[in-house]
């Protein structure tokens, strides 16, 4: 799954899956509940592609920090979101050692950590496909 089809919005716990463009807006899909639903332009929507995380050096885009929790997890299921702020930060050092801990808050930490998880439990972590196809495709032109 692309990255680029993987949307936050605003206000709307979870993550969803741009399934098409609406007049006004887009027509999105729920991950975890598979209802599908428009989101109107005036709501704020973030591809997760779009999204990055402040490190010491520059900012890391999100696929990085979820392939970093999967080779950490070796693929399962990461700490729970809920845990305490100390465990969060813990588990988010070893995953990613240079994320700047002032900039980078525990809500972050939690909303990453939950959305990995979400992904994982839907099988939606296997981003190496689309690295393949961006790879033959920019080939074949």
């Amino acid at each position: 799954m692309k990255l680029s089809k993987i949307l936050a919005i605003a206000g709307k716990p979870g993550l969803y899956i741009l399934s098409g463009q609406a007049k006004n807006g887009l027509l999105v899909e729920g991950i975890d509940d598979g209802k599908k639903f428009p989101v109107f332009s005036h709501e704020r929507v973030s591809s997760l592609e779009e999204i990055s995380v402040f490190t010491e050096d520059q900012d890391m885009p999100l696929k990085e920090v979820f392939m970093a929790i999967k080779e950490k997890c070796n693929g399962e299921k990461a700490i729970n979101h809920k845990s305490s702020a100390d465990q969060l930060k813990t588990f988010m050092g070893e995953a990613i050692p240079s994320y700047d801990r002032d900039r980078v808050y525990v809500s972050d930490i939690k909303k990453m950590i939950s959305w990995y998880n979400l992904l994982q439990a839907n099988e939606l972590l296997d981003f190496e496909d689309e690295d393949n196809e961006e790879n033959e495709n920019s080939e074949n032109e």
